[in-house]
């Protein structure tokens, strides 16, 4: 048909939500359905639109929604069934849903269907699916499909209004009143599904049999005769899209904003997507960037208020900050402040390098001084005496300057011995399971049969050994490295969670940048873990990352995958790099900068030496295809230095290729009992870790292995190898 504008009256808000959905007055070219879900028993769905298309309730039951009613299916057996032929005639189309999706939805799923089947698959059909969150329309089965489609899962355990128009070849898919995804190339018209005639409409199942039912509520649904405007569909999800709005406003936190001397990061979007603009009441002194110029330090502190305005669909929220800028400090200030800020972690027991400033947050200078340079010298290098040598005490000074201001700090470290060297007679395994259960997202344990490095027990009656609580109260790609001294480990991995939100998309554009770290002096032992911000601001995520002792730097180098982006807002710019920075302690670390640039994303980058030379193992994250075959699979680099500029040489690549589907989360170790190397590659959605073996890392050839028992389902861990004492005490506490 043509085009259709439906009037209604369209609403301004600024800081309040619209009426109930019921107060909503229908466009003047009423919905061709419409169910409210008022009914509060029976199996009848009445249609509200005066057209008698009434639904039938198979199962489910009858509760309260947002506003009025809703209907309840139990992810089962629960759906609708609406009538037939609902798309006959039509060349546009507008589908509107209220939704509720429980957070143990199982996958695939539709949250609706209109169409055909044919024995256990749609046979044309229109739906739309919460993972990724997108609606297709196709004339045959999934091979015909066309979709608008944003990548990323819908939340669950909360109200989203959904909705998809499709006229003159294009479709725009709409998440709470606000445009979402764009397809300007369809080709199929509704009406062409069945030729007009379809028997399988239904609401919360799909057309594929082997496919879940959905495990949530509805709570509106409508289907129009063309497509709705932007501004009519941002009118009927106002409702919702205000209190989303409101939750992303008040979500807004700034810190301490009573004495701020820095630039303050003022986000761009907010969890339910929507989008924040800012204003400043002095922008000479904080600008909306967040840039902040305190005044000189004979003047006053500056007062200024920060406003934001969070705009999702057609509503807006505003929210105002007060903010104090202090003025400069003066030299007495700021070297008392600087001062107070000195720490070294573990001073009571060095095992290794360790951080000391030379220079304040506030402009100070900062100079050591030891006592005994031959233990631990005035840039943090330390020398620990032989096995069985004496602990040795070293009295370190610092002194902080500015101006003429002076101020002396004084620290007393304890040194041990080296611990005596032992042989590796195991290997213990850390490793996440996934995100498809509540506690996968954490750190789980095995330990080797013996000196075997194919076949792992699990710890723990396979329950995590450590667990996070906080950031995202989730961990993935846990990495153990052992200190150069032998007697000291750290542990980080990733602070993400995706169980019970599946949102990808958010845990690459807005996720942490932080890395979890804990560390232990015996593998049993654990400190409590700390989240340490990494990542620069541009960046969408931190991922898997590990680190390596490099003796020339005298520090760890720690890399990770970012994607980083040019645009405040996260939406321009989207690849994954391969992310770099030092720290002695897991405490200070250097600024990031890219290691990793190929143009496109890679991930995952995990390491070994061997006879002077560097071994990288990278995820080449492209879809596979004929123009990019390795595209999936672990690309291999070699090198002489770890430093920042170092040169690597390409080695080999799809390395996994006709052995697994695909590749990621490598991992990396050698023999304790011969010149073998072992490279564990995931092979995601498949059979989880697959090992290869190699004698020559130069090679850059890898075999699969034939036999191997691994734990259950583990994801990107680490294999450490261990001492027989280390190996009995893990095997005791676990």
């Amino acid at each position: 048909m043509t085009s259709h504008r439906f009037i209604g009256a369209l609403v301004a808000i600024a800081a309040v939500a619209l009426p109930a959905s019921a107060a909503v007055a229908a466009p003047a070219d009423g919905p061709l359905l419409w169910y409210q879900f008022d009914e509060t028993s029976g199996t009848v769905v009445a249609d509200a639109s005066g057209n008698g298309r009434d639904g039938t309730l198979v199962g489910g039951g009858w509760g309260e929604g947002p506003d009025l009613g809703s209907v309840r299916l139990d992810g089962v057996d629960d759906y609708v069934d609406l009538p037939d032929d609902l798309l006959a005639g039509l060349d546009a189309i507008t589908v509107t849903a209220e939704v509720y999706i429980e957070p143990d939805q199982a996958s695939p799923y539709f949250i609706y269907g209109l169409g055909n089947s044919s024995g256990s698959w749609g046979s044309g059909y229109l739906f739309t699916t919460g993972n990724g969150y997108r609606t297709s329309i196709s004339t045959c089965h999934w091979t015909c499909e066309q979709n608008a489609s944003t990548g990323s899962n819908l939340a669950r355990g909360t109200w989203n209004h959904l909705a998809y128009t499709l006229e003159g070849g294009t479709a725009v898919l709409y998440l709470n009143g606000q445009e979402v995804a764009r397809n300007e190339a369809v080709t199929i018209t509704p009406g062409d599904i069945g030729s007009g005639a379809t028997t399988a409409n239904y609401l919360g199942r799909s057309l594929y049999s082997g496919d879940r039912y959905l495990h949530g509520k509805f709570a509106d649904f409508r289907i129009y005769d063309g497509a709705l405007t932007g501004a009519e569909i941002g009118e009927q999800a106002a409702h919702i899209s205000a209190d989303k709005a409101a939750e992303d406003a008040a979500a807004i936190d700034l810190g301490d904003t009573a004495a701020v001397t820095a630039d303050l990061d003022l986000p761009a979007t907010g969890s339910n997507g929507s989008r924040i603009t800012w204003a400043s009441s002095d922008p000479a002194v904080i600008d909306p960037s967040g840039a902040v110029a305190r005044p000189a330090m004979e003047d006053d502190d500056a007062t200024v208020t920060l406003t934001a305005t969070v705009t999702l669909g057609t509503v807006r929220e505003r929210r105002d900050f007060p903010v104090t800028v202090l003025a400069e400090y003066d030299d007495e200030e700021a070297v008392d402040l600087d001062a107070a800020a000195v720490a070294i972690p573990n001073l009571d027991d060095v095992r290794s390098a360790i951080h000391l400033p030379t220079e304040g947050a506030n402009g100070s200078t900062i100079t050591w001084r030891s006592n005994k340079p031959d233990v631990i010298d005035a840039t943090g290098v330390v020398d620990r005496e032989e096995p069985g040598g004496k602990t040795r005490k070293v009295k370190l000074t610092a002194t902080v300057t500015r101006g003429g201001e002076k101020r002396r700090l004084h620290f007393t470290a304890t040194v041990p011995p080296m611990p005596t060297p032992a042989d590796y007679t195991g290997y213990f395994f850390t490793y996440f399971t996934g995100e498809g259960t509540a506690t996968g997202e954490q750190v789980y344990g095995a330990l080797s049969d013996g000196n075997d490095p194919l076949a792992f027990t699990e710890l723990n009656d396979a329950r995590p050994i450590l667990t996070s609580d906080q950031g995202e109260q989730g961990v993935r790609d846990p990495y153990i490295i052992r200190s150069p001294e032998g007697d000291r480990f750290f542990l980080i991995a990733t602070d993400l969670k995706i169980n019970g939100n599946g949102d990808w998309n958010r845990a690459q554009r807005h996720g942490s940048l932080s890395i979890m770290v804990w560390e232990s002096d015996d593998l049993v032992n654990w400190s409590d873990g700390r989240l340490v911000e990494v990542s620069p601001e541009n960046a969408g995520a931190t991922w898997a990352p590990e680190a390596y002792w490099d003796p020339e730097q005298r520090a760890y180098v720690v890399y990770w995958a970012s994607p980083l982006f040019t645009t405040p807002d996260h939406s321009e710019g989207f690849y994954h790099r391969m992310m770099y920075a030092t720290t002695r302690d897991f405490v200070h670390f250097s600024d990031a900068r890219v290691w990793v640039d190929q143009g496109y994303s890679t991930i995952d980058s995990t390491m070994i030496e061997a006879d002077g030379a560097y071994y990288r193992f990278t995820k080449d994250e492209r879809s596979n295809s004929s123009s990019t075959p390795c595209g999936k699979y672990i690309l291999a680099e070699t090198a002489t230095s770890l430093a920042p500029d170092a040169e690597w040489a390409f080695l080999a690549e799809c390395i996994g290729s006709g052995a697994i589907g695909a590749g990621e989360g490598p991992l990396v170790f050698k023999s304790n009992t011969e010149d073998r190397w072992y490279l564990f590659i995931d092979e995601f959605g498949g059979r989880g870790y697959v090992p290869f073996e190699t004698t020559d890392l130069a090679s850059g050839e890898w075999t699969p292995v034939a036999e191997y028992d691994l734990p259950s389902s583990p994801r990107h861990g680490t294999v450490l190898p261990v001492t027989a004492a280390e190996y009995a005490r893990l095997q005791s506490a676990w």
